[in-house]
């Protein structure tokens, strides 16, 4: 949140309602009070270009999903576990 005076706001309109566009919320102040608040109307979506997702997953870190198991058992335990039907065993 970012505060700045009714005269900021008149002299850098355009800046405050791209920043608020962009997500930012400003407190407005009026001789040193706050009288008003400037926030986005809904959450803007961002687009996010395929190459960029594939470029940051490419660089997570691998999972091993044995490891994540057995932790999560020791952690949790397994008896509430969800079994698969015919054979009884754990998924």
């Amino acid at each position: 949140m970012k505060t700045i005076t009714q005269r900021e706001l008149a002299a850098r309109s355009k800046a405050v309602l791209d920043d608020v566009e962009a997500g930012a919320v400003y407190h407005i102040t009026r001789n040193g009070t706050e009288i008003a608040e400037v926030r986005p109307i809904t959450p803007r979506r961002r687009f996010v270009p395929v190459d960029e997702l594939q470029r940051k997953w490419r660089n997570a870190p691998r999972v091993d999903s044995a490891q994540l198991r057995a932790e999560a058992d020791e952690f949790y335990g397994d008896e509430d576990r969800v079994t698969d039907g015919d054979e009884g065993e754990h998924r």
